[in-house]
């Protein structure tokens, strides 16, 4: 607590002087209240928990299960946060469109009536070099809440690149 000191008062003569008084303040219980707050907010705070998404990988395994290419939705994330997608397999010669990760982009297309619609639709994301690890985790957390039950994560092979390619020029101009 604070403390007042006075100083005795000299003899001279008969003039009362004002009083020079010294403070003295502890800081002791102050520190003490700090340490206790902060132990009491350091105790009482929820700690942002960790946001994990379950997958479920596959038995390791040499054998695959083929894909009808009608069942098949083809995603390939690309650079600049673009996504592009054909029904089918390359090899079909399928139209390539392109999309973003938007509301109206790669929601809507999971939530369409030809997603949907079709119980045995399976989606393959594909990633290119160029996307980022951001925009998988994306897609992944979209099949979540678009309820798709099918996907996988494949790699990207040649003959998707070549249909890329093919249809680089119509995607240039957006």
């Amino acid at each position: 607590m604070a403390q007042l000191q006075e100083k005795p008062e000299s003899g001279k003569g008969g003039k009362r002087r004002a009083r020079k008084l010294n403070t003295h303040l502890d800081m002791t219980p102050m520190v003490d209240l700090a340490f206790l707050l902060l132990t009491f907010f350091m105790l009482t705070t929820t700690f942002s928990k960790l946001a994990a998404m379950e997958l479920q990988m596959p038995a390791d395994t040499k054998v695959t299960t083929p894909v009808p290419a009608r069942n098949a939705l083809t995603i390939v994330l690309g650079e600049n946060d673009r996504i592009y997608y054909f029904f089918g397999f390359p090899g079909d010669a399928p139209a390539v469109t392109t999309t973003d990760f938007s509301a109206e982009g790669l929601r809507k297309l999971l939530l369409s009536e030809k997603v949907k619609s079709n119980q045995k639709q399976v989606v393959l994301l594909k990633a290119m070099k160029e996307s980022k690890y951001r925009n998988l985790v994306d897609a992944l957390d979209e099949m979540r809440i678009t309820g798709t039950k099918k996907y996988a994560l494949a790699d990207l092979e040649a003959a998707d690149r070549e249909l890329l390619e093919k249809h680089k020029g119509k995607f240039e101009a957006l």
